[in-house]
């Protein structure tokens, strides 16, 4: 499960995001034209280790939907410069590094087994007076398991290579598998299988947000 705190961000995660779209060879409503970011929903997975907070927010800017999942974290991911998508200030855990969560360890290892396992997205909790407060999440993910049944082994080992882009799919490579996340999201593309699909608020129809392939022999 995913805790949360009552906290102030600054900049609040709209304002980084709204920052971080124009940087992105994957968003091409660049420049002063481009609208101002609409949050549709947001959907979180679980670090097991309770360190790193994972969170991929789903906006629609000018009627075209982008998917954008963030990491974040206590300290600066080493290696990640190129990915850091800017920092905040908690006002309860205090500053906050926030990287694209497509170079992100834990958030693949999150996503890979979400799908391999056929599970939902992290149960939210919020942390109020010492007790845990139940909150929806605004958008609804699960992963479709394996067809055949078969799961990769992930294993302690699991090191995923430094992601790569191109038309507008991120592809995270981790040798016995390739996670493919989709940035710009196809409304009326099928499901995929296997892969995560999701829902929010206005879109009953699942969509695909990301697909697994096994790689042979790898």
């Amino acid at each position: 499960m995913a805790i949360l705190h009552k906290a102030t961000l600054t900049p609040s995660k709209l304002q980084l995001i709204e920052q971080f779209l124009p940087r992105q060879p994957w968003f091409p409503a660049k420049g002063s034209g481009a609208g101002s970011p609409e949050l549709l929903g947001a959907y979180r997975f679980d670090d097991p280790a309770g360190e790193v907070g994972l969170e991929t927010h789903l906006v629609s800017v000018d009627g075209v939907v982008y998917q954008v999942p963030l990491s974040y974290r206590g300290a600066e991911l080493p290696g990640a410069e190129a990915w850091l998508a800017g920092t905040m200030d908690h006002s309860v855990l205090g500053p906050r590094w926030v990287y694209d969560a497509c170079a992100d360890p834990v958030y693949a290892a999150a996503l890979a087994s979400t799908i391999l396992l056929g599970q939902d997205g992290a149960e939210q909790f919020v942390q109020s007076d010492g007790k845990l407060e139940p909150r929806p999440s605004t958008a609804t993910v699960k992963g479709t398991g394996m067809p055949d049944g078969g799961i990769p082994a992930l294993g302690p080992s699991f090191s995923p290579a430094a992601p790569s882009t191109a038309d507008a799919v991120t592809v995270i490579d981790a040798g016995v598998l390739q996670l493919h996340v989709f940035r710009v999201l196809d409304l009326a593309a099928a499901p995929a299988n296997p892969g995560l699909n999701g829902t929010w608020q206005g879109q009953e129809t699942p969509v695909r947000l990301a697909t697994l392939v096994e790689v042979p022999g790898a």
